[in-house]
């Protein structure tokens, strides 16, 4: 049987673990998912006007890009918990001014924006949890304008064999103790972790669902010897935009406050 990932389950989860979210993510990995944001957003580069990141959770890899790149374009995030988002809100209100940043309540499988509203739509360890990712990835192109960029960072199997053999053990045994003994939840958050990752892509995979969705310029960057892999594509094919659906309609999505 496969790892439930139904969308009220996966809310769930992430609601009960929300306060410790940010604390296990830099301990459990070390600090070097930290250092995974930043290199994403040095390689992705600033959009030139608005960027969505999608299942943004907290909203770590936006605050990245506006630390990187500084405050020349605007920043949407979008998840559907809203503990995740309303964590985010206050940790953006002290790196970015309120006119720079959007959070919104949405999932990622019905993403409430116009097509081709984006130049750059990333996703950060949230895929992998999307119930349909073929319809995740679906969403995150067709909100991306013609030219755009997709980036998708998530974790990976090393190829080495003993990396490979010393990173599962860690995953299947340690991670999941640490987790509940920090976040204790009814939900299994941290044995659900592994599991997931376990039944992602594969790097060639994740290529071919790119090409499969017509992004080309599509490669797959692999970060601290295969732990997690940044994928990028490019969104090729022309599009209109309508009239009356223009990218800055977006300030009329509801977005999280408080």
């Amino acid at each position: 049987m496969g790892v439930d990932r139904t969308e009220s389950r996966i809310r769930q989860m992430f609601a009960a673990i929300s306060a410790r979210y940010d604390l296990l993510n830099h301990l459990l990995s070390g600090g070097i998912d930290i250092l995974w944001r930043k290199k994403t957003a040095r390689l992705l580069g600033a959009p030139r006007a608005r960027m969505l990141d999608v299942c943004t959770g907290t909203a770590d890899l936006a605050i990245e890009f506006l630390r990187t790149h500084g405050g020349t374009f605007h920043v949407v995030g979008a998840d559907f918990c809203r503990p995740m988002l309303e964590i985010g809100q206050r940790k953006l209100r002290h790196v970015a001014a309120a006119w720079q940043y959007l959070l919104v309540e949405a999932d990622a499988q019905r993403l409430p924006f116009p097509d081709d509203s984006f130049d750059l739509v990333t996703v950060a360890f949230g895929l992998r949890n999307v119930t349909r990712h073929d319809q995740g990835l679906r969403e995150m192109i067709r909100v991306t304008r013609p030219g755009g960029l997709i980036g998708v960072l998530d974790f990976s199997l090393p190829r080495v064999p003993i990396v490979r053999s010393l990173y599962l053990f860690y995953f299947r045994r340690i991670l999941p103790l640490i987790g509940q003994t920090i976040a204790r939840n009814r939900e299994g958050a941290y044995e659900y972790l592994p599991a997931s990752v376990l039944e992602f892509f594969e790097p060639e995979e994740m290529l071919q669902l790119f090409a499969q969705h017509g992004l080309v310029n599509c490669r797959a960057i692999s970060f601290t010897l295969g732990i997690a892999t940044l994928y990028v594509g490019q969104k090729a094919a022309p599009a209109e935009i309508a009239p009356g659906k223009r990218p800055a309609d977006l300030v009329s999505v509801g977005g999280v406050g408080g």
